[in-house]
């Protein structure tokens, strides 16, 4: 933004708009957020359900952890779009940032984020019915291992759609 207040003081029109980066850092931050929510809500159920079956089947309990492993990868989904969106925010005299920009990347980081959360949360309750299902039957395990995927997949979706939506920031013409 410094070169933003540099342009002002020296009379230059500037071309930019000075809200446009909120939307864009929002978009990061909600990126980052909703995906960690998910994955630790993903890891917390699962892990509630791995301690309950882990006391009559200990022998199960590394077997189980694949739920877990699942959630967390949602947290990563959602730092690849933060790091994605943060460093294509840039407020210079040469390129402006622009509501539409701004737009691209928040409607990014949601989708990612919000995708994470809602995989988080079926992650984790198909996982922590799953691992106490399995350890009452061990044929269960290849269903629920199914499930968890495309549980997963709902995230996969919302990280190739967020990476879509953050490619077109940067796109805008000046009117």
């Amino acid at each position: 933004m410094e070169g933003v207040s540099r342009q002002l003081l020296e009379g230059e029109r500037w071309k930019g708009d000075v809200t446009g980066p909120f939307f864009g850092f929002m978009g990061a931050a909600a990126a980052l957020i909703f995906a960690c929510f998910g994955a630790a809500y993903g890891t917390a159920k699962s892990g509630v359900g791995i301690a309950s079956m882990g006391v009559m089947r200990p022998e199960l309990v590394m077997k189980s952890i694949v739920p877990v492993v699942m959630a967390g990868v949602l947290g990563i989904y959602g730092l690849i779009i933060a790091v994605i969106i943060s460093t294509g925010i840039t407020q210079t005299a040469d390129k402006a940032y622009y509501l539409f920009d701004g737009y691209a990347h928040l409607a990014s980081g949601l989708s990612c984020g919000l995708a994470g959360l809602a995989a988080g949360m079926a992650i984790g309750i198909v996982g922590d019915a799953g691992v106490r299902a399995n350890a009452q039957q061990p044929k269960l395990f290849v269903g629920m291992i199914l499930i968890l995927i495309f549980a997963e997949a709902l995230a996969l979706y919302g990280l190739i759609v967020g990476i879509i939506l953050s490619s077109k920031a940067g796109t805008a013409v000046p009117q």
